[in-house]
């Protein structure tokens, strides 16, 4: 009898120790993960600096740190992802951000950025959160960016890039896209451009 009284009320301590454990680790969790401002911010200083070095190799490095590599090459192919064989997948992302990589470094010559300032950032939700940017060229232009993230562990990935009212995703799937249809319609085609 005396048992059957001490158990609930064990149980009811350990379950509260339990809860109260779970509660720290999950707090600790949060306070570790980075906003979605700060990720743009460290994200924003890499290219601005392959930007003022015009650098092919740092416009690559900073899309694989801080982009969605897979989302991003996978939304570019549209209906042809279905034909883009797993073991081909590393060699279609490596080459597709090299191509951005040279095309980003081309065109830094022309677009000199002098500082890019964090306007603000959405709430995040379950398909991650936006951040608007500033972009301040040293001819002292500026344009706003909007920089859709997706949550990856404790910081985030750049899943796409809103400049002057347009998405860029679109434009490299027009490209991709077509490309393969001029091309027998096969993933392979655009690999093999993509690496030469």
């Amino acid at each position: 009898m005396k048992m059957e009284r001490v158990m609930p009320g064990l149980f009811r301590i350990w379950a509260t120790v339990v809860f109260a454990a779970a509660l720290a680790c999950i707090a600790s969790v949060a306070a570790r993960a980075e906003t979605a401002s700060a990720f743009m911010q460290r994200a924003a200083s890499d290219l601005i600096a392959a930007n003022h070095t015009s650098s092919a190799s740092g416009f690559a490095a900073a899309l694989r740190r801080y982009g969605d590599v897979p989302a991003i090459g996978l939304t570019a192919l549209g209906n042809y992802s279905g034909s883009l064989v797993k073991n081909d997948r590393p060699l279609y992302y490596n080459g597709m951000v090299n191509f951005i990589g040279r095309y980003a470094a081309k065109e830094s010559a022309k677009y000199q950025v002098a500082k890019a300032t964090i306007l603000g950032q959405s709430e995040e939700d379950a398909r991650g959160a936006s951040v608007e940017t500033r972009v301040v060229l040293q001819s002292g232009e500026s344009y706003d960016v909007r920089w859709q993230l997706v949550r990856s562990g404790q910081s985030f990935k750049i899943r796409d890039a809103q400049v002057l009212g347009f998405w860029m995703t679109p434009f490299l799937a027009t490209l991709f896209q077509n490309y393969i249809a001029e091309n027998g319609g096969s993933s392979k085609a655009l690999i093999m451009a993509l690496n030469r």
